[in-house]
C-alpha cells in the first residue's frame, strides 16, 4: 500500500506497519469554509433594488439554503449589500455602517445606481454619488435595473467562491481601504 504525502502534514504514527496520515488543513482554509456557509448581509436597500433583494430572501428563492441570513445590525453582519441610488447625504451613514461591521467584511453593489449612479448620474448633478466604490471598497458588482433575485443569488455564490478560494482576505481589504484613505 502506497501512501501519498500530503502538503499539510507528515505521517506521524504507524498502524499495523503502515504509516497513518493525519490530515490537517491550514486554519485559514477552515475559517474560509465557515465564512462561506454563513454569510450574514446587512441590508442597505435605498431604492427599487431593495425590493428584489427582499424577494431573494422569500420562499421562492430561499437564501437560507445557502447559509445567508439578513441581519439588521452591522455588528452582526459580514456582508454589506448597497442596493440603490446613493445621495451625498447618505455617505457618512454608509461609512459609519461599514466601519461598525467586524472583519473580515465584504461589500456588494447591487443595481446600476449603486454601481455607477444609474440614470441619475449626469454632468452637472450635485446630489448623487457615482458608485459605491467611491465611498467604500466593493467586492462584487451586480448589474441590472433592478437586478433580478437570481442575479443577486449569483452574486452571493460568486462571493462564496472567492472566499472559499482564499482570494478575499483581510489584508487585501486593509490595503484597499488604506489606498482610499490616502486619496
Amino acid at each position: 500500500m502506497e501512501i501519498k504525502k500530503s502538503p499539510y502534514c507528515e505521517p506521524t504514527m504507524a498502524i499495523d506497519g503502515a504509516p497513518a496520515v493525519l490530515g490537517f488543513a491550514p486554519v485559514q482554509n477552515l475559517l474560509n469554509l465557515a465564512r462561506v456557509n454563513s454569510l450574514w448581509p446587512i441590508t442597505f436597500g435605498i431604492a427599487c433594488c431593495a425590493i428584489e433583494m427582499m424577494a431573494a430572501g422569500m420562499a421562492r428563492f430561499d437564501l437560507d439554503r445557502f447559509g445567508t441570513i439578513f441581519r439588521a445590525s452591522p455588528r452582526q453582519s459580514d456582508v454589506m449589500v448597497v442596493a440603490g441610488t446613493i445621495s451625498k447625504k447618505l455617505v457618512p451613514t454608509i461609512r459609519t455602517l461599514y466601519d461598525q461591521m467586524p472583519g473580515p467584511k465584504w461589500v456588494m453593489a447591487m443595481g446600476n445606481c449603486a454601481i455607477s449612479g444609474g440614470p441619475f448620474a449626469y454632468d452637472g448633478q450635485y446630489a448623487i454619488v457615482n458608485g459605491t466604490d467611491k465611498i467604500i471598497p466593493v467586492d462584487i458588482y451586480i448589474p441590472g435595473c433592478p437586478p433580478r433575485p437570481e442575479a443577486f443569488i449569483q452574486g452571493l455564490l460568486k462571493l462564496q467562491t472567492l472566499i472559499s478560494k482564499g482570494t478575499m482576505d483581510a489584508n487585501r481589504r486593509a490595503e484597499k481601504a488604506a489606498g482610499r484613505a490616502k486619496k
